[in-house]
Order: C-alpha cells, then structure tokens, then sequence
C-alpha cells in the first residue's frame, strides 16, 4: 500500500491527509531515500545547483506575544533585551549589499516600538538605496492594512510560520490572546496583496502527531507557498517546555524532501536549527532539496540575543565570516551560493 502511496504522491504531488499520516507513519529508510532523490531531482531540474543566500537581520528580541515555546516571549524575564536603531538596520544592509546579498530578511518579535510609520521609513529607505534587492519581512501577525502599508513601502516578501494546521494542537503552542483563525488569516491576507508568502511548521513540536503533521502538508499543497520555512523543535531553557525532546534531524530532513515535491519551485531553507542539532544539518538539508540558505547579517554583539531556543550556532560570527562559510560548506557538497535575488521561479 506505501509503496502504491508514494509512487501516486511522486506522479500527482498531493495526497490525502489519511495517506500523509500512513507516509509519515510507515516509511521505510530505502523509501526515504527515494523521497530524497526525487525532492533533490525536482530542486535541480528547476534552480540547478543554485542555492540562495538572505542576509538576515534580527533587528529586536523584544515580543509581545508569550508563545509557550520561544525564548524571546514576553514573559521570560531572563531574556536580555535589544532593539538595532534604523541607522543600524541600514549599516547591515550597506555591509550585506557590499558581500554580494541581494535579498534582505528583516526579523524581529513583534516588537510595538516598530510602528507602522517607522517601519514603513525602514523599508521605503531600503528600498530607494537598493532598488534591485527583495525585502523580506518576517515580524509577525499585523492586520491587512499594515501589512498592505509595508508592501507599498517596498517589501516583497513576507514570511510567518503557520505553526500547526491543526487548531488544536495551536493552542497547546500559543495563549489564549492568540488565535489559530487570526494567524491563518494573516497569511491569506498577506497573498491577497500581492506579497510572496512563506508558511512553515516547527518539526516534532510539543504534542505534535504525524497527523497534526499529515494537516501541515496538506496545507502547504493547498496554499502553495512561495517559501516554506521548516526546522526541527528545539527546547530553550527558560520556557514550559524546556524538558521536551528536540525534534529529529532524520524527521526534519524527510518532511523537507516530501515538501519539496508538494511544491517543487518552493524556496525552502536549510534553516540554522537544522544546522543547530547536527553540525553537517544545513547540507544534509540541500541534499533533500533545500535550496536557500540564511547567513546572519545583524551585528555580532546581539547575535546570542536572539535566542528563539537554545545553542544557536554561528553567534559569535562576523558577516563575511558566515557568508564565506556557507559558501564553502555549500562547494563542499557540490553546490554554488549565489549572488541573486532568488525568486520563486514558475513551473
């Protein structure tokens, strides 16, 4: 029966959210690895051996929201607090764009001090300084109007984890101040205005099953999301669930190949916490068709500030150093980090 499953999933790219769950659930090593060789066979036949790097900016740890899981929500009291000033985002951009990246993500948590005006200023300066760069946003939930100020300014991009696909499994994550419906909204708005979308899902979450699993990937088939950010839980001390398991790089690495062949022009990252739990985690990741990579661009005093979760590589890193690492562990197996803007290409 798997066998008929996948070979139906590899000619069609969709299945039933039944036989995503028997996937997940059954799959043998010698069918993982047929997974990864059609994933990594469809990432090539449409971006070569391309891999795009995003200069990322993590320009504030300050939150809002006290999502169970993250070690910058507003409730960790240990945390210690940052905010970049505009000339400090601008000095990032200025040095990225002089290594060579032509994509900017600006992240943050949702941080109140960035109001509509002044994030509107950030990025209507990006913009006009480098015309031919993409301007990634990733700060969260905001309502449509915002979100369509931003996209005015000069963003191009939005990316916002959905989390979970399964409302209830959302609110083991999330307090009640935040809303399955509203972040599902959120991501319908952000389509409808124009932006190129990222989804993604946090793998082996808090009481996350294969079928919470099995809703993500029939999401992401339905939705058809530009950019799909997926990465392996990992526990961070100060939060409820600090004594969890972390997610697994084996589990992490086949929901990237069957991801991949759900949407094969996706642009789908080797994320830093793949490369957190395993030191070859990034490359494993091209090698089972991700195609992006997310060198860090924010000044080296604040980058063990940004602690989503804990031992997160590459904080101690200047820029040049994690761009000329990528590009070198990327050589290693094969692959070219480029200098390009890295759309999402049509099938």
């Amino acid at each position: 029966m798997l066998n008929s499953i996948i070979n139906k999933f590899i000619d069609t790219h969709k299945l039933g959210v039944e036989e995503y769950e028997t996937l997940l659930n059954d799959v043998t090593n010698e069918e993982k690895e047929v997974l990864r060789v059609e994933a990594v066979r469809l990432a090539t036949s449409i971006y070569g051996k391309d891999i795009y790097a995003r200069g990322l900016i993590e320009f504030s740890n300050y939150c809002k929201n006290d999502c169970y899981y993250c070690g910058i929500r507003n409730g960790n009291k240990n945390a210690e607090r940052y905010r970049l000033t505009k000339e400090q985002i601008y000095s990032c951009c200025d040095i990225g764009y002089e290594l060579g990246f032509r994509t900017f993500v600006l992240q943050s948590g949702e941080d109140l001090y960035f109001t509509d005006e002044i994030m509107v200023e950030i990025i209507s300066h990006i913009r006009k300084k480098f015309p031919d760069c993409a301007i990634t946003l990733s700060i969260g939930e905001k309502e449509k109007e915002t979100y369509k100020k931003y996209f005015d300014a000069g963003a191009n991009r939005y990316l916002l984890r959905h989390e979970t696909a399964n409302k209830t499994h959302y609110e083991k994550l999330h307090p009640e101040t935040m809303s399955y419906e509203h972040r599902m909204k959120c991501l319908q708005d952000l389509r409808d205005i124009g932006y190129q979308v990222g989804a993604g899902f946090m793998v082996e979450s808090p009481y996350q099953t294969n079928k919470d699993l099995a809703y993500d990937l029939k999401f992401i088939e339905e939705f058809k999301p530009e950019m799909c950010g997926i990465g392996p839980f990992i526990p961070h001390k100060d939060t409820i669930y600090k004594n969890e398991k972390a997610g697994t790089l084996e589990k992490t690495l086949l929901l990237l190949s069957i991801v991949r062949i759900i949407r094969p022009n996706v642009l789908l990252p080797a994320t830093t916490a793949l490369g957190t739990i395993n030191p070859l985690g990034r490359e494993k990741g091209v090698e089972h068709g991700a195609n992006v990579v997310m060198p860090n661009l924010s000044p080296s005093s604040v980058r063990n500030k940004y602690l989503l979760y804990d031992n997160k590589i590459c904080t101690g890193d200047e820029a040049a150093e994690c761009k000329d690492c990528m590009s070198a562990r990327m050589k290693r197996i094969g692959y070219t980090l480029v200098i390009d803007r890295g759309d999402c290409k049509k099938m």
